[in-house]
């Protein structure tokens, strides 16, 4: 029960944020839902729910995607939106 509370607080957050119209909140997306992958891998193994197992593994590639592109690499859209604001 813990783990579905987990998983749904966690998803919801990472959707939530995904939408935000700041940039500087919508990174925060791929945050919370990669920190509730490895939850959607144990229920999923443990219920032997198969599909969801191996969709989860897309789910992960996103979130890592969306660490990539939010934290890792030097983004030319931030140094304009930061000048939009400034002005």
């Amino acid at each position: 029960m813990v783990v579905q509370i987990l998983i749904a607080l966690l998803g919801i957050t990472a959707v939530w944020l995904s939408q935000d119209a700041r940039r500087e909140r919508r990174r925060y997306a791929c945050i919370f839902g990669l920190i509730g992958q490895p939850l959607w891998f144990y229920t999923t193994w443990q219920a032997g729910q198969w599909g969801i197992f191996v969709l989860s593994f897309a789910y992960t590639l996103a979130w890592i995607k969306g660490i990539r592109v939010y934290w890792l690499e030097k983004n030319h859209h931030d140094e304009r939106e930061c000048q939009e604001h400034r002005n």
